[in-house]
């Protein structure tokens, strides 16, 4: 929400804290977490400019060790100097025996594959093909000390651009002394503990030999001084993508529903999750309203008993339209639930449009019946939605998605044999062309009536201007480190229990309680996050109780409920959602001060 920066120019202390901090919070949503292994130790090093050797992670990274605060981590930082563009360019030239300015090939990789932190072959290669710019088989050191310093340099700049936009992060507590230096203090890293097993990480492929904080160049040999060099390379991790497309739709009763999926991950990993709306490719000359509608994705274990699932994970940050959440998930099976608060996706008045409504059908000049533009777009646009591959097909899995939300009954295997017929099809998929040749057929047997067409239509969002109003298209990513993941769609029966249950967990695990005043057995939870405030009332007397609501006092702010004041019951020994608060405009500062009282208790 609101935060005011001092106006005094920093000193060079405040400067470098300002840096620690925006590397840490790069990788951890607070400072108060701490460092739980030594690639995540690796990972902050380097959005904070460094360039962390093997050997430089194991010696703040012993044995034993089992994690490492940010007030370490700021000491460790102080140690650690950057590596800059003259040190690297006296290193190379010592080996430039030519003075012609160039290494070749053969020279790098043997000094680099036979001493220090030992590289492969094709690690090697990798440095050749970012920096052998005339593919000559020789490397122009210079060119190449300037792209590893400029490396360093973009990753220090992407972490502080990063935490000067988010006003919240520079409110949170940094360290033991936010607005001080730290204490020198490195009992996690540096003490020796109790041995447990011996901790390896093969992803770990910079390379640096460590070095004193004096930066005595003549104490090092060339092979460990080259070694040097290579460390702002970027290390060369292969990551898996996959996406699935969806939608958010709103019922009769404002209810917001969608797919849920099931995913799969063969083998422990490092993992993206995110989800963001879908701007749809008709859209190009037209607004797209749903856009600013607020997404989320709750991570469920698949394999619990339903009425007790173990919320894993949920989205946290937020980049534009993207929210998104990093980490590292075990081998197993996950439900994936996406979320819309229904504070900006809501049900719209049809009156104000129902004198207006756009043909759908009309007869040509021989007497055919045809589409119209108008209609063939929002086809388009629905066919896409439901394209949940984004393969540009729909298979019969993918096509009875549809058919259950308009009718509720699934196309069979006979009739979609009747369909591969009649209507342009690949692959056993109906082809966009296809599923306008299909509607058309459907129009044509009607004799040009539109009501089936209009409860297509309808059923997916549109109103009668052909508006997508009452739905979000969204897409999820996840891209896995070590592992290819497997996504699947699916329909559950208790999706909409199951996301209630997620969402009632990740309020009280992540949330603040305080009792009602006055009832010391009815409590109020409050999920404070960047972009969201999400609240539960838990009644744990044996009686209902009704709780006012007053969000007058809220700046900037829309509710879920789409009311400053109202009331909401809450049986015995239960609890329920009680809102969802996001801002009007995220532009501007927004405050939310709700009042929670007791109407009646019986």
């Amino acid at each position: 929400m609101a935060y005011l920066d001092s106006s005094d120019a920093p000193d060079e202390e405040q400067t470098f804290y300002m840096q620690c901090r925006a590397a840490y919070l790069s990788v951890f949503r607070s400072s108060l977490t701490n460092i739980s292994s030594k690639r995540e130790l690796c990972r902050v090093l380097q959005l904070a400019g460094r360039n962390p050797s093997q050997a430089t992670l194991d010696e703040y990274w012993k044995t034993g060790t089992t994690h490492v605060n940010f007030d370490d981590f700021c000491t460790i930082l102080k140690k650690e100097w950057k590596t800059e563009n003259n040190e690297l360019m006296g290193i190379f030239q010592k080996l430039d025996t030519n003075g012609d300015g160039y290494l070749t090939h053969s020279k790098v990789e043997n000094l680099l594959t036979t001493g220090g932190d030992k590289m492969t072959p094709e690690e090697v290669q990798a440095i050749f093909s970012l920096s052998d710019i005339n593919k000559d088989g020789k490397l122009n050191y210079a060119e190449f000390c300037q792209q590893l310093v400029s490396t360093a340099e973009k990753c220090q700049t992407a972490s502080l651009m990063k935490l000067q936009s988010d006003a919240k992060l520079k409110r949170q507590n940094f360290g033991s002394h936010p607005d001080s230096p730290p204490k020198p203090s490195l009992t996690s890293a540096t003490q020796s503990q109790p041995p447990e097993t011996t901790w390896s990480d093969p992803d770990v492929t910079l390379r640096k030999e460590s070095r004193t904080s004096s930066r005595s160049s003549s104490a090092r040999s060339r092979r460990s001084s080259l070694s040097n060099v290579v460390t702002a390379t970027p290390s060369i991790s292969k990551w898996h993508p996959t996406f699935m497309r969806g939608c958010f739709f709103l019922d009769e009763g404002g209810t917001i529903s969608s797919l849920q999926y099931k995913l799969h991950l063969p083998q422990t990993s490092n993992v993206t999750l995110s989800i963001r709306p879908m701007s749809l490719d008709q859209r190009a000359d037209k607004p797209c309203p749903w856009m600013n509608v607020d997404t989320a994705l709750f991570v469920m274990l698949a394999d619990d008993i339903e009425e007790d699932s173990t919320l894993v994970c949920f989205t946290h940050t937020k980049d534009k339209e993207k929210y998104i959440w990093r980490g590292e998930l075990k081998a197993g099976l996950y439900y994936l639930l996406p979320f819309s608060s229904g504070c900006k996706l809501k049900k719209r008045n049809r009156k104000t449009v129902a004198n207006k409504s756009i043909e759908l059908v009309y007869k040509t000049v021989s007497g055919e019946f045809d589409l119209s533009r108008d209609f063939r777009e929002a086809l388009s646009e629905i066919f896409d939605m439901i394209d949940l591959d984004g393969n540009g097909l729909l298979s019969l899995e993918e096509y009875n998605f549809l058919e259950l939300m308009i009718s509720g009954e699934e196309c069979k295997m006979g009739t979609w044999a009747i369909c591969r017929e009649n209507f342009d099809m690949r692959k056993n998929q109906l082809t966009k062309q296809g599923f306008m040749e299909l509607t058309l057929m459907e129009a044509t047997e009607k004799g040009g009536d539109s009501d089936d067409l209009w409860t297509l239509v309808e059923t997916m969002g549109y109103n009668r201007m052909l508006e997508l109003v009452e739905a979000c298209p969204f897409q999820i990513d996840i891209d896995c480190e070590s592992t290819q993941p497997s996504l699947q769609p699916l329909r559950l029966d208790s999706g909409l229990s199951i996301l209630n249950q997620a969402l009632q967990k990740s309020i009280t695990s992540e949330g603040a309680a305080k009792p009602l005043k006055g009832q010391d057995h009815v409590l109020i939870y409050t999920y404070r996050g960047e972009h969201r405030v999400s609240s539960l009332i838990v009644n744990k007397s044996n009686q209902k109780v009704t709780v006012s609501v007053n969000n007058k006092h809220n700046s900037n702010c829309c509710s879920s409920r789409g009311l400053n004041v109202f009331a909401i019951e809450v049986a015995a020994r239960t609890k329920m959602v009680c809102q969802h608060v996001l801002p009007l405009n995220e532009k501007q500062d927004w405050t939310y001060n709700c009042v929670e009282s007791l109407l009646i208790s019986k």
